[in-house]
């Protein structure tokens, strides 16, 4: 399974600056900086390969696979895994997988002391040097607002959850949430809704559901 990103960013891979990637994931901005710097940039390179930042300062960018990654990383942490074992983890898996974006290709799992990754519908692969098979039906609940396609590759992720209308696809307005079936920027019905219109009034001028912009209301709110 390979991964492979052009060094320019292009259309269907989404752009997000690390401001964007802070209020999708609902982040502090000093914990994207300092990881994007640490690991990205510096740890986690598959090979010679160049990995997925444009740009420098506060006009670096990234794209959805690596906006992906940092949404696992971010879970794995606060399931108390140490950044250190998550990275050596990240290696493993990308060679093993032959993947540059490892956190982007497979469903993660964890068991609180292992980081693992599914390679079929049962069977899930310590990712450490033992690579110890071990068999699980537990999907953390965290990979579930991930779409994964038949490549194994991230398709899509929720933002607040699959029962929600708010969606992150990067072939939908370069990657920034927007209301499901629709290229309506989530965004946009907030800054309506914050400029003084009622709810109702916004949903029929962009012929949604009321509960589109309830959701990205709250999706926004969160992320202030």
């Amino acid at each position: 399974m390979i991964s492979v990103i052009n060094k320019k960013p292009s259309l269907g891979i989404g752009l997000y600056s690390v401001p964007d990637v802070a209020r999708i994931l609902n982040l502090e901005l000093r914990f994207v900086r300092r990881w994007l710097r640490e690991y990205w940039e510096n740890k986690f390179k598959a090979g010679k390969k160049i990995y997925s930042t444009w740009g420098s300062g506060r006009d670096k960018t990234v794209h959805f696979y690596t906006l992906i990654e940092f949404y696992v990383f971010y879970q794995l942490r606060k399931q108390k895994l140490s950044a250190q074992s998550i990275a050596k983890s990240h290696e493993i898996i990308a060679e093993e997988l032959n993947s540059q974006f490892p956190f982007a290709t497979s469903t993660i799992l964890t068991d609180g002391k292992k980081i693992l990754y599914k390679i079929d519908d049962d069977i899930i692969v310590n990712a450490d040097k033992s690579k110890q098979l071990n068999f699980s039906t537990i999907i953390k609940e965290f990979c579930q607002q991930i779409d994964f396609g038949k490549d194994h590759l991230a398709l899509r992720y929720w933002p607040l959850g699959k029962q929600r209308n708010i969606i992150v696809d990067p072939h939908h307005q370069l990657g920034q949430p927007t209301i499901k079936n629709t290229n309506i920027l989530a965004e946009t019905l907030y800054r309506m809704y914050i400029a003084g219109e009622k709810v109702n009034f916004i949903a029929s001028l962009y012929n949604v559901l009321e509960s589109d912009v309830k959701d990205s209301i709250e999706f926004f709110k969160k992320a202030a």
